[in-house]
Formats: structure tokens, C-alpha cells, sequence
């Protein structure tokens, strides 16, 4: 018998309708509040359905509100992220926040946990994808400390190629400069933010994962030095 982490609640359309109104009434208002934000790009992802993984910059914490928040809704409804099973699992309550504004999975770190449950979120990613589930993936793996774009790490393209499916590349500009590291709230005076959604992207045949992920990379780059979701020589 398998003691694997349910997907249920990824398919749920009463925890979509959740997330939904959330997110309409509580985070998109907030936002527009307290940030300047432009997103552009949108027609790149109209119809897009099933499973991909949405790759982008890190910037800052405003990153992932941003995301889930400001992406047309038949992403922000289904797209799922992970967080670390022994720090955003651990108590109940700070597990369904945070499910029901990122549609967080649990990912077990590498280090041995005590917790008995431990083992249940094993593979998480992949299932999820198998699943039908898009992914957002922030592949720098940590915030940028210098507003500078680092290096991607090629998780994201492996398991593009494994299941055969696109990466959308997503870049954010302006993140650092509104909540740099060590900041508890964005800047005031409304800063701006920009939202580039390029257009999804496959391997091409016989591409490794790391020629891939570069790619991804250019393209993000492309955008952000041209302002635009529809760069030239962007991929």
C-alpha cells in the first residue's frame, strides 16, 4: 500500500474556486496597492493547458505573490510549487495557507527528518506533472543578491524532456530594487514591477537538459534587456 502524498487536492474544483477568489479579492487588490505592476506577454500563453513548468528569475520574495497572482487565471488556478515539507509542514495551518495562496506540494530536503510522515512527498514533481499539473520552478534556487541574474540549475529542463513538455519562461524585473534581501515590506511609493511571459518552449531533439535550460535562460535575458515578451534572438 502506498503512503505517498495525495494528489487530490490538485485536481479540486472547489479548492481551484478557493484559490480563485483569493487571489481576486485578497492578493491581486493588494498588490495593485503596493506595487506599480505591468504584465505583459499573455497572448504567448492563451490556450495553454496540461502540464509545463513555468521557469523565472528570482528577484525577490514579491516573485512568487506576483506569479500566482498576476499570470491569467487558467494558470494561476492550477500551477503548483514546492516548499520544503520540513519547514512549511510541519504545523496544519501554515501548510493550508500556503496551499491555498501558491498551491504549495511538499518537497523533502536531502537532510534525514524525524518526522514520521517523512517519505510521503517523495517525487512529488514528477507526479504532479504526470499528473497533468503545471510548475513554477525558480531554477537560481535562491534570490538574487545583486539584482543580477545567476546561474539556472537544469532540474527544470530534465524534466521537460523526461515528459515531454514545455518550459514557459517568465521574467521579472524591477523585484530586487522594491523588496531587496533584508527587507520586511516593499519600498513605498508604489515601485514597478514588470511581468514578461514569453512563449513556451520545448527541447529540441538530441538537446541536453543544460543546452535547454540555457536557452530558457537567453530567452529570460532577451526579455528583460528588451523589454519585451517577444525578444529577437531571445532563444
Amino acid at each position: 500500500m502506498t503512503n505517498l502524498q495525495p494528489l487530490d487536492d490538485y485536481h479540486s474544483e472547489s479548492k481551484k474556486n478557493v484559490r480563485r477568489n483569493v487571489r481576486k479579492f485578497l492578493t491581486r487588490p493588494v498588490i495593485k496597492a503596493v506595487l506599480k505592476t505591468s504584465v505583459t506577454g499573455q497572448e504567448n500563453v492563451e490556450g495553454l493547458t496540461g502540464a509545463y513548468i513555468v521557469v523565472c528569475n528570482h528577484t525577490s520574495h514579491l516573485d512568487a505573490p506576483m506569479v500566482f497572482t498576476l499570470l491569467p487565471e487558467h494558470m494561476t488556478e492550477n500551477l503548483a510549487t514546492g516548499a520544503a515539507a520540513d519547514y512549511w509542514y510541519r504545523r496544519p495551518g501554515i501548510s493550508k495557507l500556503t496551499s491555498v495562496f501558491f498551491n504549495t506540494y511538499p518537497i523533502e530536503r536531502k537532510h534525514k527528518s524525524r518526522d514520521p510522515n517523512a517519505g510521503r512527498a517523495k517525487g512529488m514533481t514528477s507526479r504532479l506533472l504526470k499528473d497533468g499539473i503545471p510548475i513554477l520552478i525558480f531554477p537560481e534556487g535562491t534570490r538574487s543578491r545583486t539584482g543580477e541574474i545567476g546561474e539556472f540549475k537544469v532540474g527544470a529542463a530534465a524534466l521537460a524532456i523526461k515528459f515531454d513538455i514545455p518550459i514557459v519562461p517568465l521574467a521579472m524585473r524591477g523585484g530586487h530594487e522594491a523588496m531587496p534581501v533584508g527587507a520586511v515590506l516593499p519600498t513605498p511609493n508604489r515601485p514597478p514591477i514588470d511581468m514578461y511571459i514569453g512563449k513556451p518552449m520545448k527541447a529540441l531533439e538530441d538537446e541536453t537538459a543544460e543546452d535547454f535550460m540555457g536557452r530558457v535562460r537567453d530567452h529570460i535575458i532577451a526579455m528583460l534587456d528588451q523589454g519585451t515578451a517577444h525578444p529577437t534572438n531571445g532563444d
